[in-house]
């Protein structure tokens, strides 16, 4: 049986580029989980822990330190979505009876993001010295450490954002799809590259449909 979660052990080859079994499920499983949140479905939840569970693996392989200890977090918070979609406190549920879309206030999103920009400097001097502070554990040097570490936090306000339905995440994850696209492909995972690259084109068409879901609530309460 191959080893799947090793990224040499390879599924097919397409257009002279190996495509391993962990970067194909974790491509592929991954889309899936985002183009049903865009769809604001409960069921990305469930496929997107199985999807970061398998990035993880990835990125330990490839030194993207950050954005592997990223996949920890995005695990937690995919079963800490899933809740909250499903457990709506009073009034805040949509006739589907599960959580429905709101926007951030103004000030509280310019603390998120003022947060995530020094969130980014802490994170970036850190992995740039991981490899001298756990030479045995990471014996490569980070790959992109700030830019890699804007990308790490600014994924948590995001997510943050996103269990909570907050039409601003899609935007937030425009601006990180766009920066790891270029990242991975830069590290040679050309099927990661072109999945972010479409995550670009999600994300927009969920901040569309988030929109339209969102001002359609006093449409109907109007009628």
């Amino acid at each position: 049986m191959p080893d799947i979660l090793d990224i040499k052990t390879i599924l097919f080859t397409l257009w002279d580029y190996p495509i391993s079994y962990l970067e194909f499920t974790g491509v592929v499983l991954g889309g899936i989980a985002v183009l049903l949140s865009a769809r604001a479905s409960i069921w990305s939840w469930p496929l997107g822990a199985v999807s970061v569970t398998l990035s993880f693996f990835l990125f330990y392989q490839i030194q993207l330190y950050p954005d592997m200890f990223l996949q920890v977090f995005f695990l937690i918070t995919n079963l800490q979505g899933w809740w909250r979609w499903t457990h709506p406190r009073p009034g805040e549920e949509n006739r589907n009876l599960e959580l429905k879309i709101s926007r951030m206030p103004r000030q509280q999103l310019v603390i998120w993001l003022a947060a995530g920009l020094l969130g980014t400097l802490v994170l970036g001097t850190f992995a740039q010295n991981l490899h001298l502070l756990f030479p045995l554990i990471f014996n490569k040097p980070s790959a992109f450490p700030y830019l890699d570490s804007l990308t790490t936090v600014m994924s948590v306000v995001a997510t943050y954002m996103m269990i909570q339905k907050r039409v601003e995440c899609w935007y937030v994850w425009l601006f990180i799809d766009v920066i790891l696209t270029y990242i991975y492909f830069v590290k040679g995972v050309k099927v990661v590259s072109v999945e972010y690259g479409v995550f670009c084109l999600i994300a927009l068409q969920g901040a569309y449909l988030w929109t339209r879901e969102y001002q359609g609530y006093s449409t109907r309460q109007a009628v």
